[in-house]
């Protein structure tokens, strides 16, 4: 009898009927995720001023170009961080910054909050109403813009930009009265409330007090200094009013009212370095005295150490 063997052609249909099962047209992905882009961000701070550190925790806000929701916004710590959160395909502006103390931000309006007023604070001359904090925290930020795309694992570097600058002003009484002086009491106008961190656009002026001391050692002994921080300067002027108080009243209170516009017409460009002010002002016996500083100078050198 004759035998017919099958088993080659069985084996050629197999291979047949698997390669017809396959769909060679099958897409090949990059990732674990191919409609949606990922985003690993570093923090840079680099360029903060010296002597500063960076805060132990920011917020990273993604909005989406043409989107009318809110995005994505989180809490993070570290220097890198893989945001946990799968990007749909389009442009996103990355708003990255920290809420120090005294400072709220919402959307991109950063606000300073008003100052701490108790019964026994001193009014300064022509008080102007509720002021600003003195002390705010170091505020910082950047913003940048990424194209995100599916599929993909992107990286993005955010150079963290200082907002808050130091600002010192030094009165050198002279004048037969200067060694009587007890007290100084003042405030400057023109202090950024606001600052738009997208634009970096400092506005809102409000008033901040001063908060004069005796300066105790060094080349300025025997001046007063007060130091604040601001986010900047706003509106068409700045103007420093205060009080001078006399031991016993004697002499009654001189007022001091003056110009620090030019001065400080350049207080916006430079955050990172501290600015220090000092002029002089004659307390003559008379009174009811009104006295004026025209001539503020650059300060430079180490800080001044006051009682």
């Amino acid at each position: 009898m004759t035998r017919i063997c099958i088993q080659p052609l069985l084996g050629t249909m197999t291979v047949a009927i698997l390669l017809a099962g396959c769909d060679v047209k099958d897409p090949i992905f990059d990732t674990s995720h191919p409609g949606h882009g990922t985003v690993t961000l570093t923090t840079d701070w680099s360029g903060i001023g010296t002597g500063l550190t960076a805060p132990e925790s920011y917020t990273v806000a993604a909005t989406r170009e043409g989107s009318a929701t809110a995005g994505y916004s989180a809490t993070l710590t570290g220097v890198t961080n893989r945001l946990d959160h799968l990007f749909e395909p389009g442009t996103y502006r990355f708003l990255v910054y920290n809420t120090p103390e005294h400072i709220t931000v919402s959307g991109t309006i950063a606000t300073v909050s008003e100052a701490a007023v108790t019964p026994t604070d001193a009014v300064p001359a022509d008080n102007p109403g509720p002021m600003i904090s003195n002390a705010p925290g170091w505020l910082f930020s950047s913003e940048a813009k990424l194209d995100v795309v599916q599929d993909a694992e992107h990286t993005l570097t955010a150079a963290m930009q200082q907002h808050m600058r130091e600002l010192t002003l030094i009165i050198k009484p002279g004048g037969d009265a200067k060694d009587r002086i007890e007290r100084i009491e003042g405030y400057l106008t023109g202090a950024a409330s606001t600052l738009d961190l997208s634009s970096g656009t400092p506005g809102t002026p409000q008033s901040v007090e001063l908060p004069f001391t005796k300066i105790t050692e060094g080349a300025q002994a025997g001046s007063w200094s007060a130091t604040v921080r601001l986010l900047g300067t706003a509106g068409s002027e700045q103007r420093l009013k205060a009080d001078i108080c006399f031991a016993g009243g004697n002499p009654l209170p001189h007022t001091v009212n003056s110009d620090l516009t030019s001065a400080l017409a350049t207080f916006n460009a430079d955050k990172r370095t501290p600015l220090t002010l000092d002029g002089t002002v004659e307390t003559p016996p008379e009174a009811g005295f009104t006295a004026t500083i025209t001539d503020w100078e650059t300060v430079t050198g180490g800080p001044v150490v006051a009682e």
